[in-house]
């Protein structure tokens, strides 16, 4: 999805519940990017920086009720995974690693 596109809509998903490990904020915060903002990227489809097919499965997952997941990269390496559950009762980020 084009995340120019994915802006300019309203959510695609509920988050419910919200959390967020303790590295994944840290290492935001040491990259001075906004946890608020990726969760509304992932939220309204801007799955980030996955390949075109796990691009595909997030739409899929949205349609068939399953395990939704996005990645972004953050200035000067790392990264972070905001995942929201099958049933969409919670949503956290975290690293690669946290999982």
């Amino acid at each position: 999805m084009n995340p120019l596109s994915a802006r300019s809509t309203g959510p695609r998903l509920t988050p419910g519940r919200l959390f967020a490990t303790p590295g994944a904020l840290e290492v935001l915060r040491a990259a001075n990017v906004s946890v608020d903002d990726l969760l509304t990227r992932h939220l309204r489809g801007d799955w980030g920086d996955l390949t075109a097919e796990d691009r595909r499965q997030n739409d899929l997952a949205l349609e068939s009720g399953l395990r939704v997941l996005s990645c972004y990269e953050l200035p000067g390496g790392g990264k972070v995974w905001i995942i929201t559950e099958w049933d969409r009762s919670v949503t956290t980020v975290l690293l690669p690693d946290d999982y």
